[in-house]
């Protein structure tokens, strides 16, 4: 069978909010083709309402970008776990967004390399689970051609630094997602020269007395962010054994 086809694009430094409706609309026109063919699949040619039987219509997207400051809270997160007032933010030049995505409340910044799967997951398998756990693997790849040690922490998605080390938790790349009849949004963020004290007004993903990180702060230097792109990019194609274009 060959390899699915994933169209790769730089957004560069872009407002979370113009990200967003970017996403969505890649998002919803590939939902509307997924119901027309669900909705009349002799158009098609397709003799069963089987997804995997119709033809190859929808199309998979992976985004990489750069957000000015902002926080963001997932659907289940809980505000309070911003620790400044909407006074402190503008003081601050913060936005906030609530968001449709998974997960609790994440800072983006620069420094910081984002990464959002727009993927129609009926081409590659249908768990969530295992999508979660593959976009992990393609950090944990990436942290161990730079020296880092990359964990899983159990029941906490993302990606951790010494996460059974009581004290020495660290979480270096957070995630969450959002999906809509097998396609996905929202994705990654991943500190490579992030400013860490923006975490600091957050309870980061919700989670208490656990420490964020980034390479920089563990490598004790600046990295070359292509550099860092281009290794997620190479490894999101190995994960996910795709052909990225």
């Amino acid at each position: 069978m060959d390899k699915q086809q994933i169209k790769f694009r730089d957004l560069g430094v872009m407002e979370y909010q113009a990200a967003w409706d970017y996403q969505e609309k890649i998002l919803q026109e590939n939902v509307k083709i997924k119901s027309d063919v669900y909705s009349h699949p002799s158009k098609v040619g397709a003799d069963s309402v089987k997804y995997s039987h119709f033809p190859v219509v929808t199309s998979h997207h992976l985004l990489f970008v750069e957000h000015p400051l902002v926080y963001t809270l997932g659907k289940s997160g809980k505000k309070e776990n911003v620790l400044l007032d909407d006074e402190g933010l503008r003081e601050n030049d913060i936005q906030f967004f609530n968001t449709n995505r998974g997960g609790d409340i994440t800072f983006h910044g620069p420094g910081q390399l984002v990464g959002y799967p727009i993927l129609d997951l009926e081409k590659f398998y249908t768990d969530i689970g295992k999508y979660l756990r593959n976009l992990e693997e393609v950090i944990i790849l990436t942290l161990g051609e730079l020296g880092i040690k990359g964990e899983r922490s159990a029941g906490e998605t993302g990606v951790w630094i010494e996460p059974g080390i009581p004290g020495k938790e660290r979480k270096i790349c957070a995630i969450g997602v959002r999906c809509s009849r097998w396609i996905t949004m929202h994705g990654f963020a991943l500190n490579v020269n992030t400013d860490l004290s923006y975490f600091n007004y957050i309870i980061p993903c919700g989670i208490v007395n656990k420490q964020v990180t980034s390479l920089e702060k563990e490598l004790g230097c600046k990295l070359d962010f292509q550099e860092v792109k281009e290794k997620v990019k190479k490894n999101f194609a190995i994960v996910f054994d795709a052909v990225i274009v």
